[in-house]
Parts: structure tokens; sequence; C-alpha cells
């Protein structure tokens, strides 16, 4: 495996054998962003045995207060692993001053626009220097949201993106007391005096998100806020995006309900489109939660199998009833 790149500097920073898998942790330095001290961490699950045979690659990108270790425990499971051992070649990224990618010098002003701008482009350039076959790229959650982000501006190139699937995300749920701007304008003050949200003080995740990332949501959700940066609205772009795309929605997720989930679907341009809720009224065990729909039991019989087919096939579809008609609210 390569530990160099034409387009900008990369280190190996590890190559280790974790049972029947072999793990590569890259650290990217793309220099793409205004600020220069930016670098990402990549890991790339293999097969021991089979390195010379290159799967199609599979990007997974976590949510917030997440890192890798949402989709690959060390002890070896997680979709991530599921994936890698079923062929495909597996790459998790850690957004900036997340997991194994080192805090850049301005991490409390880290915003997703910096995630869509920059840092997905030069992950989804890395890995199609390394491996050029078109990605399938999965996020969840937060990720999935900058996924649909850097679709919507187009700064992702399509022609290298096989499908996208988005697990857990929208942008469409109301807060409708930040539609007041005394609201919004005095939490932003208030925000503004510290320099991170935690997620182990919040029981959240792992992770800490930086406080730009939270002025940033709720500049979204203001009166006249809009999914976008200054230059590009991201919801609009949407409908030009010709990716296939599948949305798995949770019918137990309190956070990103299953109507918003399949909004941010509906949005899309593409021909191919697909959604699942995972809940018992559509042939599942449970109403999974958020988390639970990827990190779980349940998940790992009845979720990993169907992202599976959809890498393969283009259709996850266990039961003609998972992705049955659901009514989005006005």
């Amino acid at each position: 495996m390569q530990s160099s790149s034409v387009l900008f500097p990369v280190a190996l920073v590890s190559a280790e054998f974790r049972g029947d898998l072999s793990e590569d942790v890259y650290r990217l330095k793309p220099g793409n962003s205004p600020d220069p001290s930016v670098e990402l961490a990549l890991t790339r699950l293999g097969r021991v045995g089979h390195e010379a045979h290159r799967g199609v690659p599979v990007i997974l990108i976590p949510g917030s207060f997440s890192n890798r270790r949402f989709w690959y425990s060390p002890k070896g499971i997680g979709l991530g692993p599921h994936l890698a051992r079923a062929g495909f070649d597996v790459w998790i990224a850690e957004m900036r001053g997340h997991g194994l990618s080192p805090r850049n010098r301005g991490y409390r002003h880290n915003t997703v626009r910096d995630y869509v701008r920059y840092d997905l482009p030069a992950i989804g350039a890395f890995v199609f220097e390394q491996n050029p076959q078109p990605a399938h790229w999965l996020g969840h959650s937060l990720g999935g949201i900058t996924l649909a982000g850097a679709l919507g501006g187009g700064y992702l190139d399509e022609a290298q993106m096989a499908s996208v699937a988005l697990f857990g995300s929208q942008i469409s749920r109301i807060y409708w007391p930040l539609k007041l701007p005394p609201v919004e304008w005095g939490g932003r003050l208030l925000l503004k005096r510290f320099a991170l949200v935690s997620g182990s003080r919040l029981r959240r995740g792992p992770e800490d998100e930086p406080i730009g990332l939270v002025l940033e949501s709720l500049r979204w959700h203001g009166l006249f806020g809009r999914f976008g940066d200054e230059q590009r609205d991201w919801w609009a772009g949407l409908c030009t995006v010709r990716v296939p795309v599948m949305a798995v929605a949770a019918a137990g997720d309190r956070q990103d309900p299953a109507w918003a989930c399949r909004k941010l679907l509906e949005q899309f341009g593409s021909a191919i489109r697909e959604y699942v809720c995972l809940g018992k009224q559509q042939g599942f065990s449970s109403d999974f939660g958020h988390v639970e729909m990827l990190v779980s039991k349940q998940a790992q019989a009845e979720v990993w199998p169907l992202v599976e087919r959809w890498l393969r096939d283009g259709s996850p579809v266990p039961c003609q009833a998972a992705t049955g008609e659901l009514e989005i609210p006005s």
C-alpha cells in the first residue's frame, strides 16, 4: 500500500494486523484550506492474505461526538470490519480534530462548511488515487449531513462516486425557539464564550465538538437560515445530484425523526433513491434508535446485511414493507 501521494503530503503512521484484518492508518495534510495546520486521519481496513485484491472502496464518515470506533471497535467488530471481510476496500475518515486527526490551530472555529469544502474532497481524491474505482460513501448523523452538503455544494466529483448512504441524517426538524431572533442572538452570544462542547460531559459520545459547528447549526435553524454556506445553497443543489442514494431512518430515533430523513432523501435529484425505515411496522425486530441502527447485535443481524446488499446490488430491501410509504408533514 502506498504511503505517499502526488496530491499532498501523506504519512503512513501505522500498519498493523488485527486478527484477520490489516489496519493501515494514514495522516493526510491536504493544505487546501485557510488553516494550513489541518491534518486528517484515514484508516484503511483490509483482509490479511488478500492484500493484492483491491475491492470496491467504501468510505465511512462518523457522526458528531464520534470517531472511527463507531464503525470499527478495538475487538474488530462493526460495519467497517464486516464490509472488509466481505471483500470491500474500507476507509474510515475522521474529521479535523476528531479521533486520530489532531486538533488544528483554528479548532474552535471548525464547521461543517470546512468539512464540506476542504476535508471530504481531499479524502475522496486520496482514496481514488489509491484505488481508482468509484467509491461508496456512508455517513451517520452529522456524517451524512456533511455528505449531503458536499454533494449539494458540488464539492465532490460524482464521477468518482458509486453511491451514497445516509443513516439517521436530516436537516428539516424545526426548533421553533430558534426562529425567534432574540433567542438565536442570545444563544450565539452565550456560546461564543466557549471553545467546544464536551461529548463525554453531555453523554453524547467520546469526542468533543468545536463551538463553531454549534454556531453554524444555529444559523441553519434560525429565522432566515438555510442549509448552505455564503457561496452556495446546498439544499437547492441536491436537486442536481445524480448519484444513487439510500436513506436509512430508525423508527425509534427521537433525535433525527424518520419523516425528516425521508425529506432529505426526496430532495435529491437521483434517479435511484431508496428509503428504509428500521421499525417493527416495517418488518424489523424492533424500533431501532439513532445509534442502535448501526451499533447493536440487532444491527449486526438485520442492518449490516442490508447495507451489503445495497453496495453490491443497489437494492437494500430485505422485505417490501421496509420501504413503505411514509407521510411527510408539511
